[in-house]
């Protein structure tokens, strides 16, 4: 096997259980959890697989949605993000996505950081629509995507340093 799928099957192996160990029993305010499981689509390499991609994130997704009993949210949710990916990509990095010259997972920049954002905006707000699923609750939609993102942007960033501190 190449290093770098065993690579990826451990961080998938490693986010999936720390979210379900750790991250799923944090509530602030009473309903807001973080889900740094994400990072997982995040850090996937540029030029991966990407219907291995689509694959293994609907697994993330419907993996946590049985931990949690959410009835799919998670799944489409994940989905949703890796689709979007690249799209993502080209927005923050423009023609270095071109050149396929990208790590994530070294030390934060203004492009990498508004990549990150996006995604995890994306993924939250999406999370929170098809949970709600209400209208008239948009505002309490907004409140938690944006309490959230916050929340997931500061465990993601630390884990992302943790994991590859970068080179000063």
């Amino acid at each position: 096997m190449n290093s770098t799928v065993i690579t990826n099957i451990a961080r998938f192996i490693l986010l999936l259980a720390v979210q379900v160990v750790i991250f799923n029993r944090i509530n602030l305010f009473g309903y807001i959890n973080p889900y740094p499981y994400i990072l997982f689509i995040l850090l996937y390499p540029v030029n991966g697989n990407k219907a291995g991609l689509l694959l293994s994130s609907f697994f993330l997704g419907i993996i946590v949605d049985m931990f949690l009993n959410s009835e799919g949210v998670h799944a489409a949710a994940c989905v949703t993000l890796a689709y979007l990916r690249p799209t993502f990509f080209k927005f923050s990095f423009g023609i270095s996505y071109e050149y396929q010259t990208i790590k994530i997972n070294e030390r934060l920049t203004p492009e990498r950081f508004s990549f990150i954002l996006i995604s995890v905006v994306t993924h939250h707000i999406i999370l929170y629509l098809l949970e709600i699923f209400s209208f008239s609750l948009i505002l309490d939609i907004l409140w938690r995507t944006l309490l959230t993102t916050v929340f997931t942007l500061i465990i993601s960033t630390t884990i992302i340093y943790l994991i590859k501190p970068g080179k000063q």
